[in-house]
């Protein structure tokens, strides 16, 4: 079967491997899209960040090079030993996290903060990226009837999202703001209107990402180009917003995120980072803020799915693009490095 596989930065090719194989408590699914992640482009312009290579990651048991993809759906075609709660022709959602289950955090049900973490496609596994995919039945959910498999390749981005925004202290009628509207920014600005947010303030330098964050529910969107976001965001908000949420990984940004809050306030940092960035403490200290980190999402999917079937993280309205897996590196990962028009791409799966 064709599959895209990452063999260092900058280089992902379109190759010839054999189809995966089902072992008991596996499932094989038939890919349908897969979106390609903010952590897939970050691989392929300045990896390895969770690609393992040299040595095999201790859960996947895999190294470089690897099958990417972890935003993916699709419909099962097999079902291993063991496997009762799925069934041939059920279309699933994947939760693609790799987790050891007896570390303190796995012990606790916080999976996602596991010791030995990994994600399907990026730490090995069989990743959606290609025409079949075999992962453990647990990592399947059985999406409604209602959504499409486009709706499927969007659960697990909305599920970073509704994540972040479910671990925050937002409260309905709080303030939020948003620095970066990519992908997941949008899901985050969708999230927070759900949480019953007064205000959403997005900065963001593209034009047309500013746009679809005003259609998605925006109160304000701000060109950090030609103003001053943190002034921008305390003078809509009157003394700064509650939570702020950096989503952009650029290192100037995340003293912007803390600044933009009132006193007490809260960051969110979601971005995975390819460099260290730095603070000032004393914003912090001397208004008594918070910092809070949050990745991935647990036990969320359900929740994802059901706002979804009440219109929440529409395709429609963040899909730019639809692709054949050839074409990934020209009108996939180059197109999103270089045009910031572009939002989410699906690729469609080889026959």
């Amino acid at each position: 079967m064709k599959a895209a596989r990452w063999h260092g930065a900058k280089d992902i090719r379109v190759e010839t491997i054999e189809e995966p194989r089902t072992g008991p408590g596996d499932v094989k699914i038939k890919v349908a899209w897969t979106g390609i992640c903010g952590s897939d482009l970050h691989e392929y312009l300045a990896g390895p960040i969770f690609v393992p290579v040299g040595t095999d990651h201790p859960l996947s048991h895999d190294k470089a090079p690897i099958t990417m993809g972890h935003e993916y759906c699709g419909e099962i075609t097999e079902v291993g030993d063991g496997v009762d709660n799925l069934a041939v022709g059920d279309r699933v959602a994947v939760e693609p996290i790799f987790a050891c289950g007896h570390c303190a955090a796995c012990r606790e049900g916080r999976y996602n903060l596991c010791d030995s973490l990994g994600f399907v496609g990026l730490s090995g596994g069989h990743g959606g990226f290609a025409a079949y995919s075999v992962v453990p039945a647990q990592m399947c959910h059985k999406m409604p009837d209602e959504l499409s498999l486009e709706q499927g390749a969007l659960v697990e981005p909305a599920a970073v999202a509704l994540h972040a925004v479910r671990v925050s202290q937002i409260k309905a009628g709080d303030k939020a703001a948003v620095f970066g509207a990519g992908p997941i920014g949008l899901l985050v600005v969708e999230a927070l209107r759900a949480a019953g947010a007064s205000q959403i303030h997005v900065v963001e330098p593209s034009d047309q990402r500013r746009a679809r964050a005003k259609d998605l529910g925006a109160t304000s969107t701000i060109d950090p180009m030609h103003e001053d976001p943190v002034e921008a965001i305390r003078k809509a908000s009157g003394t700064g917003v509650d939570v702020s949420f950096e989503v952009t990984g650029v290192p100037s940004v995340l003293q912007q995120t803390i600044d933009a809050t009132r006193h007490e306030g809260q960051s969110l940092i979601v971005s995975i980072w390819e460099s260290e960035a730095a603070f000032q403490p004393n914003t912090v200290v001397l208004k008594e803020r918070s910092m809070k980190g949050t990745i991935a999402y647990r036990n969320i999917y359900p929740a994802v799915m059901e706002l979804m079937r009440q219109g929440h993280f529409s395709a429609d309205r963040l899909v730019t693009k639809r692709i054949d897996i050839d074409d990934i590196v020209s009108e996939g990962f180059e197109a999103l490095a270089r045009e910031k028009s572009q939002i989410k791409i699906l690729v469609k799966a080889p026959d």
